[in-house]
C-alpha cells in the first residue's frame, strides 16, 4: 500500500533505497505507530531520510502522498470498524485510571460510544460549547473538541492543544536545508565542517580512553593515558566583495562570515570591491584611510592557507582585464594580475558566488572570473558549498 509513497519520494529527489523502504515497512508491521498520524510521519522520516538536506523534499512528497490524512471526517471515524478491541483495552489500561475504565465499561464500551455519537449527531443541529452531553467544544462530553473525556472522539478541532495532531509536514521547518537553496548560518556551519583537518598539537592534556583501557588491561592496574588535544588545523583566508551589486547579498555574506568565524580557529579576512587590486581593507568604515597593500597580504600569509573569494563577480569586463578599469580609483595593474598572484600564492583556492547558478552565463565578467579560477567557482547553496569544501581539500 506504500508503493506510491516510495515512488513519490524517488520522483521528489529523495534517494530512498529498497532496503530503507523495507525497514519502514518492518516498523509499520511491528506496530511502532498505530492510529497516530504524527508518529507515522516521524517513523517514515527516520527510516527513509538519511541526509538532512532531503528532509524538505521528504515533507513535500509526504504531503503529496497523504494529503487529507489529518482531516478524517466524522463518518470515517464512525466507520472505523477494524479498530481491534484488544488494542483499545491495552490503551485504556495504559492511559486511564481504574475509575475511568469503570466509567467506560458502565457506558457499554466502544460500541456503545459510537452508537451514542450517531444518535447525538442526528439530534443536534446547533453549535454547542461546554457541558457534558452535546457535541461541542470545551466540555466533558466524549464527543467534540477542546475538552476532555477519557474515551472521546475529536470533532472539528483544528489542532491538538498537546501537539499530538499537528500537521508537521506542512510546516517545512527544514526547507532551508535543501541543497538547492541559499544558506543560513547553521547550514553554512554544516558545510564548512567538511573542510576541517584535525591535528594533534600542544600539551598532552586530553584523556585517551581507548589507550587507557588497553594499557589498564595489559598492566593489571589503572594506567591513564593522555594525548595532545585535537584542534582544527585549517588556516582560512577570506576575501569578501562589498558594496555595489553585492548589497542585496549582504545578509548571506554576513552569515557566511559568522559561520566561518565559529568554525575555524585561524581565520583572516579582508574586503575588496568587485575585483582584487593593489589594496584591501579590514574595516569598511576606514576603507580609504586604512588600506592594507595586497602585496603585504601575499607576503604575510603562507601557502598553507586556504583562500576563499566571496563575490557576485558582476562588473565591467574592463575592471578585470585592463589597468585603470576599476570604477573607484586608478589601478596600475589589471585585476586579473592580482587574482592570478593570489591563486599562485594560495594553491587551494575557491570563488563562492551568491548569484544563482542559472544567472552566471548571462554575465561576461562571471565567465572571466571562472576562467581565471580554473572553474573553481561554486554557488552559495548547501550543495555548492559542500562541493567547494571538497575542492579546498585537494
Amino acid at each position: 500500500m506504500f508503493l506510491r509513497f516510495f515512488e513519490t519520494l524517488r520522483a521528489a529527489g529523495v534517494p530512498v533505497s529498497l532496503r530503507e523502504h523495507l525497514a519502514f515497512l518492518d516498523g509499520m508491521a511491528a506496530g511502532l505507530v498505530t492510529f497516530d498520524v504524527e508518529g507515522f510521519y516521524y517513523l517514515a522520516r527516520a527510516a527513509l531520510v538519511k541526509d538532512e538536506r532531503h528532509i524538505d523534499r521528504f515533507d513535500r512528497a509526504f504531503a503529496e502522498t497523504f494529503e487529507g490524512l489529518e482531516h478524517i471526517s466524522t463518518e470515517d471515524v464512525l466507520n472505523a470498524v477494524d479498530l481491534p478491541a484488544d488494542w483499545l483495552a491495552k490503551q485504556a489500561e495504559k492511559h486511564l485510571s481504574p475509575e475511568e475504565r469503570a466509567e467506560i465499561e458502565a457506558a457499554g464500551g466502544f460500541d456503545k460510544l459510537m452508537e451514542k455519537l450517531r444518535e447525538r449527531l442526528a439530534e443536534q443541529t446547533d453549535r454547542h460549547q461546554g457541558g457534558s452531553k452535546w457535541i461541542g467544544t470545551a466540555g466533558t462530553s466524549p464527543f467534540g473538541a477542546y475538552g476532555y473525556n477519557p474515551e472521546g472522539v475529536r470533532i472539528g478541532q483544528d489542532e491538538s492543544r498537546h501537539r499530538r495532531a499537528v500537521k508537521v509536514w506542512d510546516r517545512r521547518e527544514f526547507r532551508n536545508l535543501d541543497d538547492s537553496v541559499e544558506l543560513g548560518t547553521r547550514n553554512i556551519k554544516v558545510a564548512l565542517k567538511r573542510l576541517r583537518a584535525w591535528a594533534r598539537e600542544g600539551a598532552a592534556d586530553e584523556l585517551d580512553l581507548d589507550d587507557t583501557i588497553r594499557s589498564t588491561a595489559k598492566a593489571g592496574y589503572l594506567d591513564v593515558k593522555t594525548r595532545p588535544e585535537r584542534r582544527n588545523a585549517v588556516k582560512l583566508l577570506l576575501f569578501l566583495d562589498i558594496g555595489g551589486s553585492m548589497d542585496p547579498h549582504v545578509q548571506v555574506v554576513e552569515e557566511l562570515f559568522s559561520a566561518a568565524r565559529a568554525e575555524f580557529r585561524t581565520l583572516e579576512h579582508f574586503y575588496f570591491h568587485n575585483c582584487l587590486y593593489e589594496g584591501v581593507w579590514r574595516d569598511n568604515r576606514r576603507r580609504w584611510n586604512a588600506v592594507t597593500p595586497t602585496q603585504e597580504v601575499l607576503n604575510t600569509y603562507g601557502p598553507d592557507y586556504r583562500c576563499i573569494f566571496v563575490g557576485d563577480a558582476a562588473m565591467s569586463p574592463y575592471e578585470i582585464a585592463v589597468p585603470g578599469g576599476a570604477n573607484e580609483h586608478w589601478n596600475a595593474e589589471a585585476g586579473q594580475v592580482w587574482l592570478e598572484r593570489a591563486r599562485g600564492q594560495w594553491g587551494r583556492n575557491l570563488w563562492i558566488n551568491p548569484l544563482p547558478r542559472e544567472h552566471w552565463d548571462h554575465t561576461r565578467s562571471v565567465g572571466m572570473i571562472r576562467e581565471i579560477f580554473g572553474d573553481r567557482m561554486v554557488p552559495m547553496t548547501l550543495e555548492g558549498l559542500a562541493r567547494g569544501m571538497r575542492m579546498l581539500t585537494r
